[in-house]
């Protein structure tokens, strides 16, 4: 009997060895796929940017050697029933480390005197942004980026300015604190104005009415790490370049979710508070994350 019995009982536990070791080797491409495609797809939707989905942005930069392009980020504001569009596609890329530079190309639309629209460049940015630190215990990241907006277009600026941004992110269990301050190097721009306002432009209006002199904020959010999903709100008060303009507090709030490990959209809206009637804003986006080979350190030349 023992030697009946004995092939039977060791043929169950290399049964049951296989079907462990089956189910581990799965268990094991399971993990090397999945939460790999999850990490990469949580790359972008973390990180705010200005004017996606709000104006208050975090400290960080893009990642060296990767590539940002926001596709036709759209901007809609509403004033007494009129409404300005204005559409700024951008690419950033990792220079260095905690370093990008981005360019951006804004578009602006009017309403003729006929009521057709029409738009065209409204200048050429350039920005450098470096995140001074990544976050520790006791220290918040920092970050400090330049703004170079020319004179390209005809609804541009009439002069080259320059804004200064620093910004501040702390984070804590819950969620996630950003301050933002700037200020905008240039004189009060004095060529009437083809850019992006409501209705027709009054003869003393001028380029650049929406830069800010100067801006102060704060902004929140939460993250969903399962879901690849933030959500943000923010208040900034803000004062026009045209110095006869009254300075704006304004209330925001928005989206953004990862679509895919490379494609992340957001939407936001916000108003301004400060008024009974004040106008109030819609804003669409998408970004696509990338890298080149050749870029990349040891990549293909």
């Amino acid at each position: 009997m023992p030697i009946l019995r004995a092939p039977t009982r060791r043929a169950a536990p290399a049964r049951t060895t296989a079907r462990r070791a089956s189910a581990l080797a799965t268990a094991s491409v399971v993990l090397l796929l999945v939460p790999g495609a999850r990490a990469r797809a949580q790359t972008d939707y973390y990180n705010t940017d200005r004017g996606r989905p709000v104006q208050i942005e975090d400290a960080y930069a893009t990642e060296r050697h990767a590539f940002e392009l926001k596709l036709a980020p759209v901007r809609v504001e509403w004033t007494d029933g009129e409404a300005a569009w204005e559409i700024e596609p951008e690419i950033a890329y990792g220079l260095l480390p905690r370093t990008h530079l981005e360019v951006g190309v804004p578009i602006a639309f009017e309403r003729a005197s006929s009521g057709s629209r029409r738009g065209g460049m409204a200048g050429l940015e350039v920005s450098l942004m470096h995140n001074l630190n990544t976050e520790t215990r006791t220290m918040p990241a920092l970050g400090l980026r330049a703004d170079v907006l020319a004179p390209v277009g005809e609804y541009a600026p009439d002069r080259t300015y320059t804004t200064f941004t620093g910004m501040l992110t702390r984070t804590m269990p819950w969620l996630r604190i950003h301050l933002n301050g700037q200020y905008t190097v240039g004189s009060e721009p004095t060529r009437a104005s083809s850019r992006p306002v409501l209705g027709p432009p009054p003869e003393d209006d001028a380029n650049g009415v929406d830069l800010s002199r100067w801006l102060g904020g704060v902004a929140i959010d939460k993250v969903f790490p399962l879901r690849s999903l933030l959500l943000t709100a923010e208040l900034f008060a803000r004062q026009p370049i045209v110095e006869t303009e009254d300075t704006e507090l304004v209330a925001g709030s928005g989206i953004r979710f990862q679509m895919s490990p490379s494609l992340a959209v957001d939407l936001g809206f916000g108003r301004r508070v400060d008024a009974s009637d004040g106008s109030w804003y819609v804003t669409f986006g998408t970004a696509y994350a990338f890298g080149l080979a050749g870029l990349m350190p040891g990549g293909a030349r």
